[in-house]
C-alpha cells in the first residue's frame, strides 16, 4: 500500500520531535507518511534522524503580530500544502493552528488542530486576546475536529463560539510512554524541587524563586533547580541578566537545557509547575510516571493531573507563599508518604494518560475523515 502523507506542523520542529514521536510511529504503522512542517531547531537533528522524517523549514515569529509576515505564512502553508496534497493537516501552537488549519481547508485538507494550551493572549486578556479569538473562529471553522487537553479550555472555547460542540474533543495531552518514563525510587537526602519548561513569567517561574528566597532559612540544604531555556521570543521571557542574578544570590540552580529530562526527574524529590494556564502539562505528566510527587498552580491543565493531597500538592496562582508553603508541606512529610504520592502519580498516568490512548484517538478520527470542500 502507497503511504499517505500526513503533515505535522509547530512553531518549531522540536516540539514535534519532542512531545509527537509516539504519534510519528503510530501513524506509520498504520500506513501514513509524516511530513513535518516547521521552523528549524537544530536541538531536534538526533531525534529527527531516529524518526526518518521529513523536514520542510518554515518561518514562524511566534509573538510577531505583523500582518503582512502573518499573511506572508498562510501563503507559504498553502503553497506546502497544495504541493504535498496530505489526508491531513495536524497542528500544534497557535499560529501553526490558526494559519495551517485556514490553508488546508482553502484546499480541502481536512485539518486536526490541537489545541495544547492557551498562551499569553488568552491569560493577559485585552485587544489582543479579541484579535485571537477572531482568528482561532476562523482558522478552525471548516476543521471537522479540534483537540483540546483539558475540559475548561473545551468549554471556554464552545462558550465563545470559537469553535462548535461537536468538533470539540479532550485527549489526555500528547500522552507519556510508561515505557520510556519507567518508575525510578525517590532519592533520599535534602530535597530537591525541580521546575521543567521554557523560563517564562507564565510559567510561575518568578513565584518559584520567590518561594525559594522565602525558604532558604527554613530549609537551608534544600536545593531549587531550573531546567529549560530562555525563550527570548516570548513576551513573558525572564531575561538573561534576571537568571544570572538569581544564581548570584544562590537562591536557584540553573541546569540549560536537555533532550533527555529522565535523570534529572529521578534525582529530584518533586517536580513544581507554578503556571498561570497550561493545556496539560507534559512535565508532570512525565515526573508522575516517573513516581514523582507533585506541586502545581489550581488552574486548568494542572488540576487535571495533580490530586491535591493524593499524588502532590495544588498552590494558589500567582502566589508565591502559597507555592512555598506546599513545597513546605512535601518537604516535611516522611519519606513513605512522599514515596505514596509517587505510586498515586504513576497510577493515574496509567489510568487516564497513556501515549497509545492519544495515538490511538488520532488514528480513529484519520480513518473516519472525508475531505473538506475547497473553500476560501
Amino acid at each position: 500500500m502507497t503511504p499517505r502523507t500526513i503533515v505535522l506542523s509547530a512553531n518549531s520542529d522540536w516540539n514535534i520531535a519532542n512531545f509527537r514521536q509516539g504519534l510519528v510511529r503510530g501513524l506509520r504503522s498504520a500506513g501514513y507518511e509524516p511530513v513535518v512542517i516547521a521552523p528549524h531547531d537544530p536541538s531536534a537533528d538526533a531525534r529527527m534522524r531516529d524518526l526518518g522524517i521529513e523536514r520542510i523549514p518554515v518561518h514562524v515569529d511566534r509573538a510577531g503580530l505583523n500582518p503582512v509576515a502573518d499573511l506572508g505564512l498562510l501563503l507559504k502553508y498553502r503553497s506546502l500544502l497544495k504541493r504535498l496534497r496530505p489526508a491531513a493537516y495536524l497542528s500544534y501552537t497557535i499560529k501553526p493552528n490558526i494559519y495551517g488549519s485556514f490553508a488546508a481547508a482553502s484546499l480541502g485538507i481536512p485539518a486536526l488542530p490541537n489545541v495544547s494550551g492557551l498562551g499569553t493572549a488568552f491569560i493577559a486578556g485585552g485587544p489582543l486576546q479579541a484579535i485571537v479569538t477572531k482568528l482561532y473562529r476562523v482558522g478552525f471553522r471548516r476543521a471537522p475536529v479540534v483537540f483540546f487537553q483539558n475540559e475548561e479550555d473545551r468549554a471556554l472555547f464552545v462558550q465563545r463560539r470559537i469553535v462548535r460542540p461537536e468538533q470539540a474533543c479532550v485527549l489526555p495531552g500528547s500522552g507519556v510512554d510508561l515505557e520510556h518514563f519507567a518508575a525510578a525510587p525517590l532519592p533520599e537526602g535534602p530535597p530537591v524541587f525541580l521546575y521543567i519548561g521554557r523560563l517564562l513569567r507564565d510559567k510561575g517561574v518568578v513565584e518559584f524563586v520567590e518561594a525559594a528566597r522565602s525558604l532558604r532559612a527554613e530549609l537551608p540544604r534544600a536545593r531549587f533547580q531550573l531546567l529549560g531555556g530562555l525563550d527570548e521570543g516570548n513576551r513573558t521571557a525572564i531575561r538573561a541578566d534576571e537568571l544570572a542574578a538569581w544564581q548570584r544570590e544562590g537562591l536557584v540552580e540553573h541546569l540549560g537545557t536537555t533532550d533527555d529530562v529522565r535523570p534529572f526527574i529521578a534525582a529530584a524529590s518533586a517536580i513544581v509547575l507554578p503556571s498561570y494556564r497550561e493545556g496539560l502539562p507534559r512535565s508532570l505528566l512525565e515526573a508522575a510516571a516517573m513516581g514523582r510527587p507533585l506541586i502545581a498552580s489550581d488552574v486548568p491543565g494542572c488540576r487535571e493531573v495533580v490530586e491535591d493531597g493524593v499524588n502532590g500538592f495544588l498552590c494558589t496562582v500567582r502566589d508565591s507563599s502559597s507555592l512555598a508553603e506546599s513545597m513546605r508541606r512535601l518537604a516535611h512529610l516522611p519519606r513513605q508518604q512522599q514515596i505514596a504520592m509517587g505510586e498515586a502519580g504513576r497510577r493515574r498516568v496509567q489510568e487516564w494518560f497513556s501515549e497509545a490512548f492519544v495515538v490511538q484517538a488520532y488514528l480513529d478520527v484519520l480513518a473516519g475523515l472525508a475531505p473538506a470542500k475547497p473553500g476560501s
